[in-house]
């Protein structure tokens, strides 16, 4: 046992993680929020959210989660739409749609 939670396997330890968006826009001791754009094809690097956090989808876009431990989540985001996720796993967002993903990511600190 490594002592690494299920979240978090040992290889994670060796991963060199990129930021949760392109800008920060907005930050203080409660929240942290950021400016995310993805190009049609485009990825956002393995990052982790170490926050509860809301994704607020200014211009949606078809995406896909994609976590270090190979789980593929098809994340259709629709123009207005607003999700809640828990801190998880390391993973990267690939926008697969054909249209320009722009996002407010808002953790919750």
């Amino acid at each position: 046992m490594t002592g690494n939670s299920p979240t978090t396997p040992a290889t994670d330890q060796d991963l060199v993680l990129g930021p949760v968006g392109q800008e920060i826009v907005l930050e203080n001791d409660r929240v942290r929020v950021w400016h995310i754009r993805l190009e049609p094809g485009e990825q956002q690097p393995l990052h982790r959210h170490d926050h509860p956090y809301l994704v607020v989808a200014v211009q949606g876009a078809k995406n896909v989660i994609q976590t270090v431990d190979g789980v593929r989540i098809d994340a259709d985001e629709p123009t207005g739409g607003v999700v809640y996720r828990d801190p998880g796993a390391v993973h990267m967002l690939t926008n697969v749609g054909d249209t320009t993903y722009l996002a407010r990511l808002v953790e919750l600190k």
